[in-house]
């Protein structure tokens, strides 16, 4: 289901986590401050794919993460599209906000072939996710507004790690990744692939933060259900566009 990575154990996650909410951290403060023995978090460090991939090293051998663990999400805009508060995002007309998504992907390494198709695509995935807004804002107010956004996640330093997420919702402790599917029936492998990045979203947003993954298909309406994730006994929501509220409201129960 995931690719060759590893997924990390709890040292390696509390060492990323740590590096990632710093300014720059050496090896023996990690080592005090989690109360490790050098000899363990260089091994981490120097060995770990986890660190090649989202950590680095600085000339005074500081470490850093390439994304911050906390808000904003310093770090988060080299690896996006389009990446911004809810609420920069929806003060953006279309032509504006596609613009910004053209030269960001540009930016990243997006493929951008089959510009016609792709390009509708971006301004379908545009428009459910400014309804959804206009839902949230109807039902708990301006406070959404300060959440951030990013699509078309790219995230591929080297060969252990690939996460292509369409669009990233963050809210002050979930992360929904949502895969965008232009059609009105569930595939078995499309929700396979939506669940597919969650571990490693997890491991870059460290542990403050629950990785929610859903589909939503824009050609389908009135759908919200929850599917199994291939033959595990996982569930993630599948939903049409005109119902994405309902699974911010699964999970933030703002809803009586």
């Amino acid at each position: 289901m995931y690719s060759g990575l590893k997924i990390a154990d709890d040292t390696d996650r509390a060492i990323c986590a740590l590096i990632c909410r710093s300014d720059g951290i050496k090896a023996r403060e990690i080592a005090n401050q989690l109360s490790l023995d050098r000899t363990t978090v260089n091994h981490a460090l120097y060995s770990s794919p986890l660190m090649q991939e989202i950590c680095w090293q600085d000339a005074e051998y500081r470490w850093h993460g390439i994304i911050r663990q906390e808000r904003p999400h310093y770090g988060l805009q080299e690896f996006s599209g389009y990446y911004g508060t809810v609420r920069e995002f929806v003060a953006l007309d279309e032509e504006a906000w596609l613009e910004r998504m053209v030269e960001g992907c540009t930016d990243i390494g997006r493929n951008l072939n089959d510009t016609r198709g792709l390009m509708h695509s971006f301004r379908d995935c545009r428009a459910q996710m400014m309804r959804l807004f206009d839902d949230l804002r109807h039902m708990i107010g301006e406070s959404c507004l300060n959440w951030e956004i990013a699509f078309e996640m790219r995230l591929k330093r080297a060969r252990h790690v690939r996460i292509y997420a369409d669009v990233l919702v963050i809210t002050e402790d979930k992360v929904f990744s949502l895969e965008f599917k232009m059609k009105d029936e569930i595939d078995p492998d499309e929700v396979l692939q939506s669940a597919k990045y969650c571990p490693y979203l997890e491991i870059i947003f460290g542990p403050g933060y629950d990785v929610i993954p859903a589909l939503v298909l824009t050609g389908a309406s009135e759908m919200f259900e929850f599917v199994r994730i291939g033959r595990s006994d996982a569930v993630l929501p599948v939903c049409s566009g005109d119902m994405l509220f309902n699974v911010f409201d699964e999970y933030m129960k703002f809803l009586n």
